[in-house]
């Protein structure tokens, strides 16, 4: 009798132990979670590192580029009366938009370094061509003596044309071969805008006008076009394999491979009027282009991959205690946690290689070295080739599908669910027999 309860007492004890231990395990896979969160500061720091450098460089370079223009201005004379009954006279102005307008870009990309950051910068050869159609001044009901057509230029904006335009810029209007210069203080409100005289009249007004321009421009990054025309040609062609169109309308056909893109874009502008008074509408709303991306953002794809790092845990402590229980071979918790650590520094490893050989590959690298040391630790421990390389295609399993997860960003919550349904799953299986 005594036997038979001292029997339930040490059974009772061995269950007891067994439900604390596992309770322990799963405490120990949440403190070393804790670490993964200054992983994650480290990879939102190099990241800004890098953005760092691309702001550099841009500075010293040029920026992103937008062209925008031409616009015709032409101002004239208001009268009102003021509140002593007296005239007042204040100068408006008034734009017009190009009737057409066909844009061709060649982009010429390099590869810039800072440390070991990479930014992309480019030279482009721009050339546009467009008409105006003939003014009907008559229907602005503005008297013809109070419209300065002495006063009337062309505007063209370049959004950083400091340090992307390093020769003069000119068009060909009509006959006449005119130089755009910087606009004075108060000109217009088109910002940071060149200006260029142009000779108009009555008689003039009442002409078509053609125009063409030719110009080289830097920039980093990226290259947009303002759809400054009622109806507006684009054509972008480069050498970079790894375009992203932008704008408020993508192409309407493109080509893109391994030795660049073409891209093009036939568009109707229909949101701003051909021709306004005084008030400037905002042209940046109107743009189209490209972005020139960096293939592999390897930041990005590290920083998703340490949210990962708890599931990853988790999952290898419970094949751990799986096998030491059914296994009868028992795991110090020191050996758990050496383990555990072994599976943080991967995402150290992982971040650190990525910076020198891209995001896939180091991902192969750290997930070997990672396997690697675990099984070789684990197996050492239990004696076992059977259970090491158990445990070795189940760090494989995890390593593979959290890798397929960051790849098919769109299907990462769908493809989590199912792989959390199914983890869950297999360990229900093999714990089914557990006596707890």
């Amino acid at each position: 009798m005594e036997q038979t309860l001292s029997a339930k007492v040490a059974s009772l004890f061995e269950k007891g132990k067994l439900f604390i231990k596992a309770v322990i395990i799963f405490v120990m896979a949440l403190a070393l979670w804790v670490p993964t969160n200054f992983i994650m500061e480290l990879v939102k720091e190099r990241k800004q590192r890098q953005q760092e450098a691309v702001t550099d460089i841009s500075n010293k370079w040029a920026d992103k580029q937008t062209i925008t223009g031409p616009l015709l201005m032409i101002p004239y004379n208001f009268y009102s009366k003021d509140d002593k009954g007296n005239t007042v006279v204040a100068k408006q102005k008034i734009y017009f938009m190009p009737d057409k307008s066909e844009t061709e870009a060649k982009i010429l990309p390099e590869k810039r370094y800072r440390g070991i950051y990479q930014v992309i910068v480019y030279r482009s050869e721009i050339t546009l061509n467009g008409k105006f159609n003939p003014i009907d001044w008559k229907q602005l009901k503005i008297s013809e003596q109070n419209i300065l057509w002495n006063e009337a230029v062309l505007l063209f904006g370049v959004t950083d044309n400091i340090r992307g335009i390093n020769e003069d810029v000119n068009i060909r209007w009509m006959d006449s071969n005119l130089i755009f210069n910087p606009q004075p203080t108060g000109l217009s409100s088109m910002p940071d805008a060149y200006s260029a005289s142009v000779n108009f009249s009555p008689e003039e007004a009442i002409k078509e006008h053609v125009y063409s321009m030719k110009f080289f421009l830097n920039g980093s990054e990226q290259l947009l076009i303002a759809a400054t025309a009622r109806e507006n040609k684009i054509k972008i062609h480069s050498s970079w394999p790894s375009p992203s169109f932008t704008g408020i309308k993508l192409p309407d056909q493109r080509e893109v491979n391994d030795n660049g893109f073409v891209a093009n874009w036939k568009f109707m502008n229909r949101s701003i009027p051909q021709v306004w008074d005084n008030n400037f509408y905002d042209l940046s709303k109107t743009t189209l282009g490209v972005d020139l991306l960096i293939p592999v953002d390897g930041y990005n794809k590290t920083e998703r991959s340490v949210k990962y790092a708890l599931f990853c845990i988790i999952l290898t402590f419970a094949s751990f205690f799986l096998i030491e229980t059914m296994y009868k071979r028992n795991l110090h918790f020191v050996q758990y946690g050496l383990a555990g650590l072994a599976l943080v520094l991967f995402y150290t490893l992982l971040l650190s290689i990525s910076e020198y050989l891209g995001y896939n590959l180091a991902y192969l690298i750290a997930a070997a070295a990672t396997i690697g040391l675990v099984t070789w630790f684990v197996g050492s421990i239990m004696k076992s080739g059977k259970l090491a390389i158990f445990i070795s295609f189940v760090l494989g399993v995890v390593y593979a599908y959290i890798f397929t997860i960051i790849q098919l960003e769109d299907y990462a919550l769908l493809m989590g669910s199912l792989g959390l349904f199914i983890a869950l799953g297999i360990i229900m299986f093999f714990s089914r027999k557990l006596q707890w």
